[in-house]
């Protein structure tokens, strides 16, 4: 049996209160820098469920219209004369990139192989119902539509042809050998062992949902089977991974960020927060990763531990050691300075449009500079970019005071101002980018794929998951089918010479010319 226990709050009344001025000041004190607490707390609650609403039901896109970017941008600065045209980003690649998109569908491509199919008038109804005349053909109207056949697994049967002494001594016998097995004494082929690959790291398919497919075909492969051949192959290609990052690490600059990974913990029966590591180089065209149970910063300085050159990531504190050694030089991103201004559009909308305002000339400076050389994108930015930030400096110099230092806006200014000598670092050299969206897009594959895998085994497993999205988002970055280079790579790598490792790196594979024989 419980018994309630009721709390009554009784307001004071005046009899209560002292009579002593300088308490009672005191007392007023007090209450107002308590209501002031409170208030800057509510503020900051209430920030913090508009973003969580924005994030849950909003757009993500940062965009905002570019006339209003423009009359607010104007109307502040009104005395101060602008040179060109405030657009946001996005608005400014659609003006200046011309866009040759053909509405409407498109043809078939013509690789696909057709099957004809003509369809005719019955005999009887070739004649004219106005004179009887039989009719004579004139043409022939033509479509094409998709036609989809599902795909078939079929079994190789290998025969071993043996050899004895044709005179029965039975002391001797030769059978043929086999080729190199990706699984030695496996059931699996390099094509299915492909498949299996990039349906999961490629096409986000988990392995249940390829268990039930491959149940429609009338095979019984458990998830167990699949895991284990997963495993086996990211063994496999474990000298290509470890070749890859040797090349990164060599790179006069990368991109690198983490993205959390969620893992199986069976001895808590419950899943962590695992990190998978980018790094990248969009000239080199390779995507690797690094797999961390946790975020600590002992991690990215042990892959890092021999790199030197520039480095594009974010505010991470744990990159700070890094940057002290000298060795790497740190390249921040306008990008994610940018989305602390637009998180500070509601509460501050003038000051956070003419920051936007800015932040937008230096990326339209950067679609005029798209096709050009290194160094005459470097002159570029050094005689229009240089000048906008400078300019952009000043005003933060001049408004940061005046802003809260916990309100949106007073972040977006602190960001950007600790951030102000990295920010500007892209000026050096014509090779840096202004941002780091490409390790953004490098992790998108994960970002979905955890949507529909929804965690990791272990952290044995965590490790293998980065050698395969390391190769299949090379891939990708080359415009190679997943499938058929690995299908390729894994066939052959067990025989191929580690010396001549660098012909089966994604940018250097060459198809087989000979298509593979499947009678």
């Amino acid at each position: 049996m419980w018994i309630p226990i009721i709390l009554i709050v009784t307001r004071p009344s005046i009899d209560s209160l002292p009579d002593d001025k300088e308490v009672l000041k005191h007392m007023v004190v007090e209450l107002l820098t308590e209501l002031d607490d409170k208030n800057r707390e509510n503020e900051q609650l209430r920030e913090q469920i508009r973003q969580l609403k924005r994030l849950h039901y909003g757009p993500r896109s940062e965009r905002i219209r570019s006339e209003q970017m423009l009359f607010s941008f104007v109307s502040m600065f009104r005395d101060q004369p602008v040179t060109q045209p405030l657009m946001p980003p996005e608005a400014a690649s659609r003006a200046s990139v011309p866009c040759h998109h053909k509405h409407g569908r498109g043809k078939p491509p013509a690789h696909l192989p057709r099957i004809v199919e003509t369809y005719d008038l019955p005999p009887g109804e070739r004649c004219c119902p106005n004179c009887d005349c039989e009719m004579v053909q004139i043409g022939a109207e033509e479509s094409e539509e998709y036609d989809y056949e599902p795909a078939s697994i079929k079994v190789r049967h290998k025969r071993r042809i043996k050899y004895a002494c044709k005179n029965g001594c039975q002391k001797h016998v030769e059978t043929a050998d086999l080729p190199a097995q990706p699984v030695p004494k496996g059931s699996a082929g390099p094509a299915l062992l492909a498949h299996v690959v990039t349906s999961k790291y490629a096409d986000h398919l988990p392995l249940n949902r390829q268990e039930g497919i491959f149940k429609r075909f009338g095979i019984k492969l458990n998830r167990s089977t699949l895991c284990g051949w997963i495993a086996k192959v990211a063994d496999l290609l474990d000298p290509m991974y470890w070749l890859m990052k040797d090349l990164v690490l060599k790179a006069k600059k990368i991109h690198t960020d983490d993205i959390p990974v969620p893992v199986l913990d069976r001895s808590r029966e419950h899943t962590r927060k695992g990190r998978m590591w980018f790094y990248g180089d969009a000239t080199l065209k390779l995507a690797v990763y690094d797999y961390s149970p946790s975020r600590e910063k002992k991690y990215p300085e042990k892959f890092l531990e021999n790199y030197e050159g520039y480095m594009h990531a974010d505010a991470y504190p744990g990159y700070d050691d890094t940057y002290e050694s000298g060795r790497v030089v740190e390249v921040a991103c306008w990008s994610h300075s940018r989305r602390h201004w637009f998180n500070a559009l509601q509460t501050d909308k003038e000051r956070t449009i003419a920051a936007l305002g800015y932040i937008g000339q230096l990326y339209m400076i950067e679609v005029k500079a798209k096709n050009l050389s290194a160094e005459e994108r470097k002159v570029m930015r050094q005689a229009l970019s240089a000048p906008v930030l400078e300019s952009f400096k000043k005003w933060l110099d001049q408004e940061a005071p005046r802003v809260l230092p916990k309100s949106p806006i007073g972040k977006a200014f602190k960001y950007t101002l600790n951030q102000w000598i990295a920010l500007n670092r892209y000026l050096e050299d014509g090779n840096l980018q202004i941002d780091n969206n490409f390790s953004e897009r490098s992790e998108r594959g994960i970002a979905v794929g955890r949507k529909n895998w929804c965690f990791l085994g272990s952290d044995a497993g965590g490790r293998r998951a980065a050698v395969l999205y390391s190769l299949v988002e090379s891939c990708k970055l080359n415009g190679i089918d997943p499938f058929m280079y690995l299908r390729d790579v894994i066939s052959r790598i067990a025989t191929h010479s580690m010396n001549r490792l660098e012909e089966l790196l994604p940018g250097r594979w060459v198809p087989p010319s000979v298509p593979e024989n499947t009678s």
